[in-house]
């Protein structure tokens, strides 16, 4: 896919954006089929572990990848498919649930730190920071004056990540109402995938329209050039998770990672 074609779903910094009117079955910025799109997930998962490995072995930078959407709008998923290839060493996964009574001690970055990537590691994040603005809102477990700050806090914070050398990139995945409720249902339908619902997920979709005016203001207020927002259309899922992998592909490759120089010429050694 072209540059322009994947610039699309980036949300940049002072636009305005409106979840209700981006369409979450949208896949016409793709000419090709799903198997063809399969086909070409297989090299970009290739590509991908080449560019991991890399960053692993260059030890000098730190990537951070957010996960963000929805229940059932397929983050498990996303990252099972996006990562299949590339190798466990350096990369992890951190999920961010309700937080702990110590967590709740500190400050509500204090969990998020902890998790963010060394040099020369990968570190995506399942759910994230922007939990403790949506939950808290929607909820109102907080007054207004205390996640309204937040954003001025996650904003400073991700700067700072990319001042010490994280490149960092968020994704949010757009499903519609409706396939919210097949996936959620088929979950229902499934003894198998009862162990993923949470009862509460049903009382959040009752404030579904809250949910989404929440996630407009942080897709709005904290894109910025050094950690963009992507708004990944995610009602098919092999559609969003080509779109996933084509922008990390490319943003990777634009960093022009090295491995580090040989510590001597081993041209000629024979090992005995």
């Amino acid at each position: 896919m072209t540059d322009a074609q994947l610039e699309k779903y980036k949300v940049k910094p002072g636009s305005k954006v409106n979840l209700h009117k981006i369409d979450a079955n949208e896949y016409k910025q793709y000419s090709g089929t799903k198997e063809i799109a399969l086909e070409e997930m297989r090299s970009l998962n290739m590509r991908l572990d080449e560019l991991q490995k890399t960053q692993h072995g260059e030890k000098s930078r730190k990537i951070l990848i957010v996960f963000q959407g929805m229940d059932a709008s397929g983050k498990d998923g996303a990252i099972r498919n996006v990562f299949h290839s590339v190798n466990p060493s350096g990369v992890y996964v951190a999920h961010f649930g309700a937080p702990s009574r110590m967590e709740l001690s500190h400050d509500f970055l204090w969990r998020i730190h902890q998790k963010a990537p060394a040099n020369g590691e990968m570190v995506i994040f399942n759910r994230s920071h922007y939990e403790d603005i949506l939950i808290v809102r929607v909820q109102n477990l907080m007054p207004k004056k205390v996640w309204e700050r937040r954003f001025h806090h996650i904003v400073d914070f991700e700067r700072m990540l990319f001042d010490e050398g994280t490149h960092i990139y968020k994704f949010y995945l757009h499903i519609s109402n409706e396939e919210q409720r097949r996936r959620l249902q088929e979950r229902v339908n499934n003894p198998d995938k009862h162990w993923k619902i949470d009862p509460n997920d049903f009382k959040d979709r009752e404030m579904w329209d809250k949910y989404i005016e929440s996630y407009n203001d942080v897709l709005n207020r904290t894109s910025r050039q050094w950690a963009p927002w992507y708004i990944i259309p995610a009602n098919k899922k092999w559609y969003r998770d080509l779109i996933i992998s084509n922008i990390l592909v490319k943003e990777l490759t634009k960093l022009k990672m090295k491995y580090p120089k040989p510590k001597m010429d081993y041209s000629g050694i024979i090992v005995k």
